[in-house]
């Protein structure tokens, strides 16, 4: 009710100080202002109340606003030195991140390269062992021993070997047939189950 009626705070400050910013003064700061202040007329506080010249002048002769200057000042100074500082950064930065993106590429491109050799190692390997290459490479084999026996049958019969030599050879060379046959065999129906 008294709000709506007085309004805020905020309003009655604006309204009466028009558009002099309203600050915050700690208390001691504010006793010293009253202090100053208070040496005033009545003539010489209206005049800082109505003429903007004088009342510029006025805070700006305050040891507290000279204090605020000068740290605002200094702030300025030293942002501006920073930021001086950070310009002249700036292409050795640019330097840096060049040479962090040819680093990341180069290495990128290696690791890429290592990669797809990898890969392409690994589906040989795959390939090689697959049980389709297993078993065709098994049969192969059996392929093989079987021509080994039917040559080792014709030195026989052109007497190019003894019948010892024969037996015993032609023995292992079946025996190891008949082993690699039953694998395939084995293999083969246990692909098809």
């Amino acid at each position: 009710m008294f709000k709506s009626f007085w309004g805020s705070e905020e309003q009655h400050n604006e309204q009466a100080y028009g558009d002099r910013p309203v600050s915050r003064i700690p208390p001691g700061d504010a006793a010293g202002i009253v202090v100053v202040l208070k040496d005033k007329s009545a003539t010489e506080l209206q005049k800082l109340l109505s003429n903007k010249d004088a009342y510029q002048q006025f805070l700006h002769s305050l040891d507290i606003a000279q204090n605020q200057i000068r740290l605002r000042d200094e702030l300025r100074n030293e942002t501006m030195q920073l930021a001086k500082h950070n310009l002249e950064k700036e292409p050795h930065i640019r330097e840096l991140r060049n040479q962090c993106q040819i680093i990341r590429a180069t290495e990128l491109a290696t690791a890429r390269e290592k990669l797809n050799e990898l890969e392409k190692q690994k589906q040989e390997i795959l390939r090689f062992y697959s049980p389709a290459s297993l078993l065709h490479r098994l049969q192969e084999s059996m392929h093989k021993v079987e021509e080994e026996s039917e040559t080792l049958h014709q030195q026989l019969l052109d007497r190019e070997i003894d019948l010892n030599t024969f037996t015993h050879t032609y023995k292992r060379l079946r025996n190891l047939y008949h082993k690699r046959s039953l694998t395939h065999l084995a293999a083969n129906t246990s692909l098809m189950g």
